[in-house]
């Protein structure tokens, strides 16, 4: 076996509605069109998506609190990392700065799924 790309990521999620203003409004990402019969939505980045599934009753604890890049997360790429970080904040989303010394940062969604942002 070769595998030559990701295709998505799934991420559980305990209101939809909350995490497709984070996804969509926040992150900037473009929702697109889904044909599942269960609750949830799809974004793409460039030929790669995130799949949000909704599950009302979860509850979820970081395996490690203190360091966020120790957890399961996704990294994404921007071209400038203080809008990105300056956006997050100004709407109430916490930051954590990548402890590796690189230009990253790492950010939590409604439901404490984890996203790195990294400046290429």
């Amino acid at each position: 076996m070769k595998i030559t790309k990701c295709l998505h990521t799934a991420i559980l999620v305990s209101n939809l509605e909350k995490a497709e203003h984070f996804y969509s409004n926040v992150l900037g990402l473009s929702k697109i069109d889904r044909v599942l019969k269960y609750p949830g939505a799809w974004y793409q980045i460039g030929d790669y998506q995130i799949h949000l599934i909704a599950r009302p009753e979860l509850t979820k604890t970081l395996h490690n609190a203190e360091k966020w890049g120790q957890n399961s997360h996704f990294a994404v790429a921007v071209e400038n990392l203080g809008e990105a970080i300056a956006r997050l904040q100004s709407q109430g989303y916490p930051i954590q700065m990548s402890a590796s010394g690189r230009s990253a940062c790492f950010t939590q969604d409604p439901d404490g799924n984890i996203i790195e942002i990294g400046q290429v």
